[in-house]
């Protein structure tokens, strides 16, 4: 059997706790009952105490919740149909968690933005991560990289706004609207691009265009 490392265990311990609770109402006893160490352990592997450990519980969340939603995003060429299969998969993930904070790592960076820079300067990091993969991944299915960027920041915001709503109003509505829009944004992208009503589609039948083409 593998065994977990102390450090991995606290900070385990931590995302679970930032994720339920947030960071201030997390004290040090909960940090070693989560973490299943003692305290000596934890100042050991994180000097800062509380600070440190949860700085390292936001990096490996945010990395995760990355991985996550490239993994939902991966499988689709299309980016509009892939970013509204993600907001729906993320809309039944949340509701069958028991709308459990999907990811500490915005929730904590309002909490203490203006009170703990080290914090702050650590979700940053996580952020600015999602930023250049989405980006990527999005340049990748053919979105020139400046629209690219905007989708990707204007997508995490909804996401991010969107789990708060939803946590609060126990519905998944403003998930499933907020997928619905950043689609349609990603496909005016394309359109934008194509320079065709629909994408990749041919422009509609119109009077106007059969006409233009009897002339040929």
């Amino acid at each position: 059997m593998t065994r977990v490392r102390t450090e991995d265990r606290i900070v385990a311990g931590m995302i679970e706790l930032l994720r339920r609770q947030g960071y201030a109402a997390t004290g040090m006893k909960q940090i070693v009952e989560a973490g299943q160490a003692p305290i000596g352990s934890i100042y050991h592997h994180f000097p800062g105490g509380k600070r440190d450990v949860a700085a390292a519980a936001l990096r490996q969340s945010g990395a995760a919740y990355a991985e996550l939603v490239t993994m939902l995003l991966a499988p689709i060429d299309d980016p509009a149909e892939g970013v509204e299969s993600a907001f729906v998969a993320a809309a039944d993930t949340i509701e069958s968690a028991g709308w459990l904070n999907m990811c500490p790592v915005a929730t904590v960076a309002g909490e203490v933005a203006d009170t703990e820079p080290a914090l702050r300067e650590a979700a940053g990091e996580v952020m600015a991560s999602w930023i250049d993969s989405g980006t990527s991944m999005f340049v990748a299915r053919g979105i020139p990289e400046p629209d690219a960027r905007s989708l990707t920041f204007a997508l995490v915001s909804a996401l991010e706004g969107a789990f708060v709503m939803a946590r609060t109003l126990r519905s998944t509505e403003p998930i499933l609207a907020a997928g619905r829009a950043m689609g349609a944004y990603a496909r005016s992208l394309a359109r934008a691009r194509t320079g065709s009503p629909t994408g990749s589609e041919p422009a509609p039948d119109t009077a106007s265009s059969r006409l233009a083409d009897t002339d040929h």
